[in-house]
């Protein structure tokens, strides 16, 4: 099967986006936020059956790991409260989802994170969405600020109390910033680019993996700029007298091939092991347009995987095989099903 990895819910109903501008503009007036919207099965059926299941199935794929939209995240947006509750509506709808299309949508979590606040305060919603929903993973934000860089890098101790709850729940996380509030960096053509690449770095310089040896970290969007300057990570660890990268960050950190054109998915898959890769899409996302270069979709990412020349195992570890080794949860429930 092909299962993508990267899926957020870009095409939420109507009213869920309006109940966040009024739960915004509340919290700015000091009162308190409206009630959150009754939204129908049918409302969410129309919203992904005409987007979302669409498309999968007519690129050809099978399941997606969904999660709420990454740019609405907004964790800079109010305060602690206000996160927590839109974190709690974002990923009941994902819930919603996954119980309308159990076969095709299978969730993972947005974290409640602020600014200034603990990650540990994030642990409860991590739980609720795994042990209650099924969930098999989460997005982990490494700027909650919004463009500011204002926590501390992804080794630092302070993340821990997290990650050993990632460990217990065998559940790995996506590094996957939000929306930027920093003028200076375009939020999908700067902002997201930039944290993959910071999130690595942090990775290289760092020693977390020694500390956590099972944990499991997915950067996005090809994982950056890190692939087209692999001689410089390589470089950059030998100067820092760290190990080999393939012992070192390698075991523990996979890329997604949300790259839109095929020399990138190329190069990554030349430069990248392929078990440190799986198949991801990102579609309806940031970049939704038609190549005019190839008369495709930017983000049918599948032809480029199909077009690579390599072999059919190397094929089927991409677009299934990391995955379930990736998520052991998603294993598990597919296993369930005889899959």
């Amino acid at each position: 099967m092909i299962i993508d990895c990267h899926g957020h819910y870009t095409t939420a109903p109507n009213a869920h986006d309006d109940w966040r501008d009024a739960q915004v503009a509340a919290f700015k007036a000091g009162v308190a936020a409206p009630p959150y919207p009754t939204i129908s099965d049918d409302e969410i059926r129309e919203t992904i059956e005409s987007n979302q299941l669409r498309l999968l199935k007519e690129r050809g794929a099978d399941m997606t790991i969904f999660s709420p939209r990454a740019s609405t995240m907004a964790h800079h947006i109010g305060d602690e409260g206000v996160s927590q509750e839109w974190t709690r509506r974002c990923n009941d709808l994902i819930k919603r989802v996954v119980e309308l299309y159990p076969e095709i949508f299978i969730g993972v979590a947005q974290l409640p994170q602020s600014p200034g606040v603990s990650i540990a305060n994030s642990i409860a919603e991590l739980e609720r969405c795994v042990l209650e929903y099924g969930f098999v993973g989460c997005n982990l934000n490494p700027d909650p600020s919004g463009g500011h860089w204002t926590s501390a890098p992804l080794t630092d101790k302070a993340w821990y109390p997290f990650y050993e709850k990632m460990v217990e729940l065998d559940v790995p996380a996506m590094v996957h910033v939000s929306g930027s509030c920093n003028h200076n960096f375009h939020a999908t053509g700067a902002h997201y680019i930039n944290a993959d690449t910071t999130a690595f770095m942090q990775f290289l310089s760092g020693d977390l993996f020694a500390d956590f040896p099972t944990l499991r970290f997915i950067i996005p969007h090809g994982g950056g700029a890190v692939p087209y300057h692999w001689g410089r990570y390589r470089g950059l660890a030998d100067m820092l007298k760290k190990p080999d990268l393939r012992g070192h960050v390698m075991k523990n950190v996979f890329f997604d091939t949300c790259v839109y054109h095929q020399p990138g998915i190329n190069l990554l898959t030349e430069v990248i092991d392929i078990d440190n890769i799986l198949f991801g899409s990102e579609m309806v996302g940031a970049v939704r347009g038609i190549d005019p270069t190839t008369g495709q979709y930017f983000d049918d990412t599948k032809r480029y995987i199909d077009a690579l020349a390599i072999s059919d195992a190397d094929k089927h570890k991409i677009f299934e095989g990391n995955a379930r080794r990736v998520y052991p949860r998603l294993d598990a429930q597919l296993r369930a099903r005889g899959l």
